[in-house]
């Protein structure tokens, strides 16, 4: 079951690759269609803190893509819960004080993973 480990991994590489791209590259312009609701002033306003943003959603990508070089199993194990983990609080955080659906697109995923980390890592 080592598959299922890898593969919640790997969703949450490409899901914080996918919000480095948004909050960095794309916050006015595909920002507003993810977020709605905000203003497009908003948008213009925030537009390098969503970079700052994005820039620490890619750090916690690279730390993921960063297990699979590792071959130590203790030293995998332990990388990936950081990395995991990180992604979890981010994800009940920004739930807690954003939106409750950055709960369910950030944290759940993160929280599978580390279930599966857990039962088969």
């Amino acid at each position: 079951m080592v598959v299922l480990t890898n593969s919640l991994v790997i969703l949450l590489i490409i899901m914080h690759l996918y919000f480095l791209y948004l909050e960095m590259f794309a916050w006015t312009s595909r920002g507003p269609k993810v977020f709605r609701g905000r203003s497009e002033e908003f948008f213009k306003v925030t537009k390098e803190m969503a970079a700052n943003q994005g820039l620490y959603n890619g750090f916690l990508a690279a730390g993921l893509i960063w297990t699979f070089f590792i071959h130590n199993p203790e030293w995998h194990f332990n990388v990936s819960l950081f990395f995991i983990s990180c992604i979890a609080l981010a994800g009940v955080y920004g739930g807690l004080t954003t939106e409750k659906k950055i709960f369910y697109v950030q944290g759940v995923p993160a929280f599978l993973a580390l279930i599966s980390l857990f039962l088969f890592g």
